[in-house]
């Protein structure tokens, strides 16, 4: 066994992780722990940030203590975090002064449209490279300063500090209110429609048109170096990356090169293809966005499909439907039937985001006939994750001309081959896993001992990436686009379900 050895705290939407890896980059422990869903009206998505921060602590501990190391051991430790959550605290208390507001949730539509005003979604795209919609940190921030009372004031009084979850648990990490450090990363600033693509800067005249106070912010660094020191647990130890948990997954990946791709399934599925040093302008509904920034180097840019609802789709086909006990069952489930017997299931359940952002549409099943057993509702569900993936790979071509020729692939999904045969019989192109399929925590792992000396350069990372397995593509042209045509006309069926006043 190696003898440096970095931590990685995964905060994710559903759980916090924290994984110990050696210098090889191999896993030595994990931890984990869920938090809970808060759900106050439909299309509202919660979570208790003092709660994340708790469970954070113990997944630390447990990782630790499973590794059999003490915490002065740790070389660095990185973050990688679910992305647009937002949170509000105050500096003062240390105490949120809501609960924190969950990317999911669909609450700042409104607020969207109205920020949009006559240049409608496109208003900061040129500056952020986002559509105005209600997946970002910006707008959660200004619901949170217009709807809870008295927070406006202390926030222009400098009594409130903003951030999503990467900044609040590095300062919580860092000592928070006895000298917390109040930092964020180009790749989550990137998420709060707040942050100038091209000067990496706070953009005032948007701060300006949302009524958001500077004070609030924190200070925009690279995603790799080192943001202060930890105290209690994990006291001495350097706080030295953090990277959205999407930006993460590609580093992880090793897609240093432009043209290289990625996509991560989790509770939803992101795709990231690596444009280079100079930021791509969508026109085909996908985000401009960072990969990531070392210290004192220029930053890599992206295109990104995101996809709100892939491994969720699961999550509800076995909690909400109760048609299967646990979320592996799905595969032996639609394993016994040879098609989705001309059923398809649209996920829109917080609207459509890549490459549609579609805030109006809702989940859909069509093609439903009495021939359809709960066997082709389990393959309809794992086909969505697939038809979804192709949409965003569709886009990216038009964008940016880059085909792609393989698709490196992450998460918890990928686990079910069904599933990853069907990707690449959609794509059309190989689908390939790791060896190391936590890349998010290894890839948060990575860019804290870059910036620590455990590794020296890209090239080494590089080395260190395996093949695990790779499914290639089995299904005819015909069938290919037959179903594709048949997904498009699902989708359509989504489309306008909430209208005004709804």
């Amino acid at each position: 066994m190696s003898d440096k050895f970095v931590a990685a705290i995964d905060q994710g939407t559903t759980s916090s992780r924290c994984i110990i890896f050696n210098q090889d980059g191999a896993i030595v422990a994990v931890d984990q722990r869920e938090h809970r869903q808060i759900f106050p009206k439909p299309g509202w998505v919660e979570h208790d940030a003092t709660e994340i921060w708790s469970k954070v602590q113990a997944v630390v501990a447990g990782a630790i203590a499973k590794a059999g190391l003490r915490a002065d051991q740790l070389s660095a430790m990185g973050i990688t975090n679910q992305r647009e959550t937002t949170v509000v605290w105050d500096r003062k208390t240390g105490k949120p002064v809501h609960n924190a507001i969950v990317w999911q949730d669909t609450r700042t539509a409104g607020l969207c449209a109205e920020l949009g005003g006559s240049d409608g979604q496109d208003r900061f795209r040129d500056r952020t490279g986002l559509p105005l919609a209600s997946y970002f940190a910006g707008p959660k921030a200004l619901w949170l300063l217009e709807n809870v009372s008295g927070l406006r004031q202390r926030a222009e009084a400098g009594e409130l500090a903003f951030g999503t979850i990467d900044s609040w648990l590095i300062w919580n990490l860092t000592g928070g209110t006895d000298g917390g450090v109040h930092v964020t990363d180009v790749t989550n600033a990137g998420r709060t429609m707040l942050m100038n693509l091209e000067s990496l800067e706070w953009d005032q005249s948007i701060l300006d048109a949302m009524r958001i106070p500077a004070s609030m912010l924190p200070e925009i660094r690279s995603s790799s170096e080192v943001y202060g020191t930890a105290v209690g647990q994990l006291a001495g130890v350097p706080v030295a990356s953090a990277l959205g948990d999407q930006h993460a997954a590609l580093f992880g990946q090793t897609c240093f090169s432009v043209g290289e791709a990625k996509n991560t399934y989790g509770t939803g599925s992101f795709l990231l293809l690596n444009t280079g040093a100079r930021p791509v302008a969508s026109k085909s509904g996908l985000l401009t966005t960072m990969g990531y920034q070392l210290s004192g180097e220029p930053p890599a840019y992206c295109l990104e499909g995101s996809i709100a609802i892939t491994g969720a789709l699961v999550q509800w086909f076995r909690d909400q439907l109760g048609i299967i006990r646990e979320a592996a069952e799905i595969e032996t489930l639609a394993a016994s039937v040879e098609d989705n017997g001309g059923a398809y299931i649209v996920p829109a359940f917080s609207g459509l985001f890549a490459p549609y952002w579609r805030s109006d549409a809702r989940g859909v099943v069509a093609g439903l006939t009495r021939y359809v057993t709960k066997g082709h509702l389990a393959r309809a569900v794992l086909e969505a994750t697939s038809w979804q993936t192709r949409e965003v790979v569709d886009a990216m071509y038009k964008d940016s001309g880059v085909e792609i020729t393989s698709l490196k692939v992450d998460g918890g999904m990928t686990g079910n081959n069904l599933l990853m045969q069907h990707q690449a019989d959609v794509l059309g192109v190989p689908v390939i896993r790791p060896v190391v399929a936590e890349t998010t925590c290894l890839g948060a792992a990575y860019a804290a001992g870059l910036a620590t000396g455990v590794w020296s350069d890209l090239d080494e990372l590089s080395a260190h990436w395996k093949r695990d397995a790779e499914w290639t593509p089995d299904m005819t042209p015909e069938v290919r686009e037959r179903e594709y045509h048949n997904w498009r006309k699902a989708v359509q069926r989504s489309f306008g379900w909430v209208e005004d006043g709804d």
